[in-house]
């Protein structure tokens, strides 16, 4: 999975960057699996209880795009293994080039 690759699947606003995200909780570690479903496949060790996942994918992808977890932010599907998320005051490519693999 390139910077190519993801850079096609995110949207790119005036705040920042849309990177929708399919989550698979209950990983026996947190990790980058590709593409899935026009959305970044993301593995994650919590379980999808009490917000517990969305709190551990918060963390996972602000250290992998070396930001503060203030600066990500779900804004849909919050309840759901799709989501949808922003990251405030980074642009697209630069979300892609980090996110490579």
């Amino acid at each position: 999975m390139d910077a190519e690759d993801i850079a096609a699947i995110l949207d790119e606003l005036p705040q920042g960057t849309i990177v929708p995200c399919w989550i698979q909780p209950r990983s026996s570690r947190n990790q980058l699996c590709g593409i899935h479903d026009n959305a970044l496949k993301i593995a994650l060790t919590a379980p999808p209880v009490d917000g517990k996942a969305n709190a551990e994918l918060i963390k996972f992808l602000a250290k992998k795009l070396g930001i503060s977890k203030s600066s990500v932010e779900i804004v849909g599907g919050e309840t759901s293994r799709k989501k949808i998320l922003r990251v405030n005051g980074v642009l697209k490519h630069a979300v892609a080039d980090r996110l490579a693999i």
